[in-house]
């Protein structure tokens, strides 16, 4: 039930960060969204916990299952190169749309 208000707060999040008109924001928001899909991966992969996969200690049947956990160490592997990826963008771009463009008159050019 934690886990679940926890995905629930973390996308809610995410996305009214992404709503927002600041770049930063929005990367923050996606950051937040994609915690949230990696919390889900693993309440889909682990239904209870289990032991180590260590031969001697447990069997084959009680161990836990490497494919979600392979999934969510992916992902976070790909949301950090994203994230500072368009971290990046926003610095080059100086957060261009918070600011106003400089009014010209007749004849002058920019």
């Amino acid at each position: 039930m934690i886990l679940a208000i926890t995905v629930a707060v973390l996308t809610a999040g995410g996305v009214y960060l992404m709503l927002q008109r600041s770049m930063v924001r929005t990367v923050f928001g996606l950051t937040l969204v994609s915690h949230a899909v990696n919390f889900a991966l693993l309440a889909s992969g682990v239904t209870a916990w289990r032991g180590e996969p260590i031969e001697g200690r447990s069997d084959a049947a009680s161990a836990a299952d490497p494919l979600p956990q392979a999934f969510v160490l992916t992902a976070i592997v790909i949301t950090l190169a994203v994230t500072i990826f368009m971290l990046a963008l926003a610095v080059l771009g100086h957060d261009d749309d918070q600011q106003r463009t400089p009014e010209t008159g007749e004849g002058h050019q920019l």
